[in-house]
């Protein structure tokens, strides 16, 4: 792995500045609903209806979108249609619409459907790894690395994700050191952005602060992201410190819609419009309309139940 140095050596490409925040008071949600909140979700959605929640949080006004992933349909049913999706969607100028690729397959998907930016993920537990992506957190890693290579070829932005960061369902806590060493990883690799992700929502403001203090030892604060679950109750005051360090980049799931196929107990990650309500009162702009997302929250629910 690199040093810490020449980690910070490593440049940006230009599209990523999109998604940084220009002020210290303007912070960037990345909208994980499409992709992070449906595929744990049982009733399948059709492409319509995936298609119009891209649509009305393109127009609330988020920069950055998930929008679905290029998986196995088997081991991933709602995301089947991906290629449909991205056909359909109505792109905005300025948003950057994303997709999860796992590997080389996902990756040639994610090219034909022009998708702005992809997302790898590895995981700082090895028990997770096997059970996400059957195999080790170090040949994970080695699969990733002509997956980003090709991306950036081809002028993708590359987000990589640690999963577990916070602490796994199969081996409990986590150490800091073990999500900087991945994070590390992934960053040498080429990877623009890494999103620290508590997958299983067990982090608490300590522990936050621990893990987070260990990423930004090796990573500036702008490539930073915070992906939080709400299993207990405490997304938020791990957000705020995260704030408290400077980063400025959070996932949200409209609705708190989300949760992992792979990860008993996990479930839906942080509200958008409780990190608006928050983010607002702590003096922070996102751009994003607050009344278009509550809106768009009621929606999806009721797509989901058939209504």
């Amino acid at each position: 792995m690199q040093q810490a140095g020449e980690l910070a050596s490593v440049l940006c490409p230009s599209f990523i500045l999109a998604s940084v925040p220009s002020t210290d008071s303007s912070v960037t949600l990345v909208e994980v609903s499409p992709r992070d909140g449906l595929q744990n979700e049982r009733q399948l959605l059709p492409a319509s209806v995936k298609v119009g929640l891209v649509d009305r949080l393109s127009g609330a006004g988020f920069r950055a979108i998930e929008v679905t992933a290029f998986v196995s349909p088997t081991a991933v049913p709602q995301m089947a249609d991906a290629a449909d999706v991205m056909a359909q969607i109505t792109r905005h100028a300025g948003v950057r619409y994303s997709v999860l690729t796992p590997n080389m397959r996902g990756l040639e998907g994610a090219l034909a459907a022009r998708a702005d930016a992809i997302c790898v993920f590895g995981a700082a537990s090895e028990s997770f790894s096997q059970r996400n992506i059957n195999c080790s957190i170090a040949e994970s890693l080695e699969r990733f690395r002509p997956v980003v290579a090709a991306a950036r070829a081809q002028g993708l932005v590359v987000r990589g994700t640690v999963s577990c960061a916070l602490g796994c369902p199969y081996e409990g806590d986590v150490t800091p050191t073990a999500v900087a060493r991945v994070a590390g990883e992934l960053l040498a690799m080429g990877c623009d952005e890494l999103s620290i992700a508590d997958t299983i929502g067990v982090g608490t403001p300590e522990s936050t602060r621990r893990v987070m203090e260990s990423v930004l030892g090796i990573a500036d604060v702008s490539r930073v992201n915070g992906h939080f679950h709400d299993t207990y109750g405490r997304a938020l005051v791990n957000i705020d410190t995260c704030l408290d360090l400077g980063i400025r980049s959070f996932d949200s799931s409209v609705a708190g819609l989300g949760g992992c196929p792979f990860a008993p107990g996990a479930t839906g990650n942080v509200a958008t419009e409780l990190i608006l309500e928050r983010l607002a009162a702590r003096g922070f702009e996102t751009g994003v309309d607050l009344a278009i997302v509550r809106d768009t929250g009621v929606w999806v629910r009721a797509q989901l139940l058939g209504r």
